[in-house]
């Protein structure tokens, strides 16, 4: 699995890179989440994203979105996991890498 999935458009010399993508929801609305990580699991590949939003109720927690290829390379599409076992999989393993740069909170 290659870390580096993130590419800086051309032209972004000296800006920092601060993860940020753009998804839209169900309604068309843009929301912006931070990316924290790209998960294989079970031959799929799923993003880890942290809602980039001031909602405190949700503070801290993630979305797991199933990475799926489309018929143009340069576009990814990223549709929501419902089976909850494979979340739960996907998680225990984001949360086995970052148990060192994040405080989680078992409940």
């Amino acid at each position: 699995m290659n870390d580096n999935e993130n590419n800086v458009p051309n032209g972004q010399e000296g800006e920092e890179l601060d993860n940020i993508i753009v998804l839209n929801d169900e309604n068309g609305e843009e929301i912006e989440f931070e990316f924290l990580d790209l998960i294989e699991y079970d031959g799929e590949e799923y993003v880890v994203l942290l809602p980039n939003d001031e909602d405190e109720d949700d503070a801290g927690e993630v979305v797991i979105l199933k990475l799926e290829d489309t018929d143009n390379e340069e576009e990814e599409s990223y549709v929501s996991v419902d089976d909850e076992e494979v979340l739960k999989a996907v998680f225990e393993i984001f949360k086995d890498k970052f148990k060192d740069e994040f405080n989680f909170i078992d409940e």
